[in-house]
C-alpha cells in the first residue's frame, strides 16, 4: 500500500516510512478508557521528563534526529514542543476526537512523527517522496501550502497526504464518521525501522482501547 519513491531511495536511503490500516474503528468524540489511559501517559512523561530541560529534550537520539531534519528548514520539531508543554506546562493531551487522540499519545510516547487519514478518502497505492520544491497542497487548515525542496512527503494518486515539514492534508483528514483510517509515520535519518513499525504497534494498541474489534489490514515499513 505504500513505497518508497527513486529520489528517497537514492537521497535518504536510511530513512523509513511506516504505515497502519486498520478497520472496524468507528470514531467517536472521546472514550473512558481512552481518558484514563490519556491521563495514565500524561504522568509517565512528566515522571520520565520532568527533571530534564529543553536542551537535554532535545539532545535524547530520537528527538536529536527530528531535530537534525527540522534545523535544516529552520523549524522546530513540533512533537517535542507537545510534550514540553505536557511535561514543563502542565497542558492535558487534546484532541477533536478518538482516533487523533491515538495518534497524539503514540506520537508523545514515542516520540515519532505521525500523520492520520480517512482511508475512504485515499487513492492507493501511496508512495513515500523528497520534495523538489514545486509540490503543493491544502494543508489541514485549508491553506495552500508548496513543500521546500527536500521535505518528505507522502502522497496518493490523487496528491500529498502529508509532509514532515507542514503537516497532514485537508482532504484525507479523519472525520467523525471515520471508520477504516490509515495511519503514516516517518523515521528521518536516526530513527531505524524497528522504532517505526514499534510506534504503530503502540498507536494501535491505543485504538484498541476504545475499539477493541478493530482489525488490523496493514502495518508495513519500507
Amino acid at each position: 500500500m505504500i513505497n518508497l519513491s527513486e529520489e528517497w531511495a537514492f537521497s535518504q536511503p536510511s530513512a523509513s516510512a511506516g504505515l497502519l490500516a486498520v478497520k472496524k474503528a468507528p470514531n467517536r468524540k472521546d472514550h473512558p478508557g481512552l481518558k484514563q489511559a490519556r491521563l495514565a501517559l500524561e504522568e509517565e512523561l512528566r515522571s520520565n521528563y520532568g527533571a530534564m530541560d529543553r536542551k537535554s529534550l532535545r539532545e535524547m537520539p530520537v528527538y536529536a534526529a527530528y531535530d537534525a531534519f527540522y534545523r535544516s528548514f529552520k523549524k522546530t520539531y513540533h512533537v517535542q514542543l507537545q510534550l514540553e508543554s505536557v511535561v514543563f506546562k502542565g497542558k492535558q493531551i487534546f484532541s477533536p476526537s478518538a482516533l487523533v487522540a491515538c495518534m497524539f499519545m503514540a506520537e508523545l510516547k514515542t516520540g515519532l512523527l505521525t500523520a492520520a487519514h480517512d482511508f475512504k478518502a485515499l487513492i492507493p497505492p501511496l508512495v513515500a517522496d523528497l520534495a523538489l520544491g514545486h509540490e503543493c497542497y491544502l494543508r489541514l487548515d485549508g491553506t495552500e501550502q508548496v513543500l521546500k525542496r527536500g521535505d518528505m512527503y507522502i502522497r496518493d494518486q490523487e496528491g500529498i497526504l502529508s509532509s514532515v515539514i507542514y503537516g497532514p492534508d485537508q482532504r484525507t483528514q479523519i472525520q467523525m464518521d471515520t471508520d477504516q483510517a490509515v495511519f503514516t509515520t516517518y523515521g528521518p535519518p536516526g530513527i531505524d525501522k524497528g522504532q517505526v513499525q514499534a510506534q504503530l504497534e503502540v498507536l494501535e494498541s491505543y485504538i484498541k482501547i476504545f475499539a477493541p474489534s478493530a482489525e488490523r489490514t496493514q502495518l508495513v515499513v519500507v
